[in-house]
């Protein structure tokens, strides 16, 4: 880990979770994060793999500038490397660098995010030829605001959407899916990953438990959920895109009690990346322990000694 005391002094950081369409060749994974911290001027925060999704996930942080760059290098190396053509897993993408959201952090504006989000994407449309869609707050056409908007159908349904639709053309680049897929960047608030492992292996369960508690279908605010099967257990994957709306407790409180009513319980849990600290509070008794390095503040200060 890069020396980069400069971070005590810095007015404003800005965070960088790309997710990868690769969750099985660790050589792969090897390669992006090097690309993201060929530089010296990134602090590499945490990254983490699943086989079932196929899908990695990366934390970094820097300044803007050194984040567009290793944010450009990583959509880089990771179209060298994965075909979508030929990908499988459990989680929606449409992209080899499925998506690339910017995050502000100390100092930093969700307007100086959004700046860097539609400049690393005009850089990838016009360098790498790849198609880019712009969402949250980096959107450009409000019918791509919402993430899962433009994910829906995968790769195989961008691949007829994007030539036979209007709608549908890029923000930036060619009107055409390779083998690299799109990229989708953006620029958003903290968001948290979370997995919920249902005690069976009904996955219809799952689904019907996300679709109550997401706030599209009328569930809880801030939610994002769907339902799969992952290692032979029903798994509710959630995205908190407001813990202060709508607490990871309160989450958690619902999915118990729903899966009560089917006959089943709450195996385990899984935080995908990191989270901020006071998202940690109350703590839930449903939550296995998280580990100290997977708390934001605890990671910032740690490369920044």
């Amino acid at each position: 880990m890069p020396h980069l005391w400069w971070w005590i002094v810095s007015t404003k950081l800005i965070e960088c979770i790309p997710n990868f369409s690769d969750g099985r060749r660790p050589e792969i994974l090897s390669q992006i994060l090097d690309s993201i911290t060929s530089s010296g001027q990134i602090g590499l925060l945490n990254w983490s793999s699943d086989v079932d999704h196929n899908r990695s996930v990366v934390t970094f942080v820097g300044k803007a500038d050194s984040v567009a760059d290793a944010a450009y290098r990583a959509i880089a190396t990771a179209a060298r490397n994965i075909d979508l053509s030929s990908h499988h897993g459990v989680h929606p993408r449409v992209g080899a660098t499925d998506v690339m959201p910017f995050v502000p952090l100390h100092g930093a504006s969700m307007e100086e995010c959004v700046q860097l989000a539609r400049q690393v994407g005009q850089r990838v449309g016009a360098e790498l030829s790849l198609p880019v869609y712009l969402y949250e707050y980096a959107a450009i056409r409000p019918e791509r605001t919402r993430l899962e908007d433009i994910r829906r159908g995968g790769y195989e349904a961008l691949r007829t959407r994007i030539k036979a639709e209007p709608l549908w053309q890029p923000d930036y680049g060619p009107a055409e899916l390779g083998p690299a897929g799109a990229v989708i960047i953006g620029a958003r608030h903290l968001l948290i990953a979370f997995n919920v492992y249902l005690s069976t292996s009904d996955s219809a369960v799952a689904k019907q438990i996300a679709v109550q508690i997401r706030e599209s279908s009328g569930g809880l605010p801030g939610v994002k959920a769907i339902g799969v099967l992952v290692d032979g257990l029903a798994q509710v994957s959630l995205n908190l895109t407001d813990f202060r709306r709508t607490s990871l407790f309160v989450v958690l409180e619902h999915i118990h009690e729903a899966a009560r009513l089917h006959g089943t319980s709450i195996q385990r849990t899984e935080l995908i990346g990191l989270i901020p600290q006071a998202a940690l509070q109350p703590l839930s008794p449903y939550m296995t322990p998280i580990a100290e390095q997977q708390i934001l503040e605890v990671q910032l200060a740690s490369v920044s000694r």
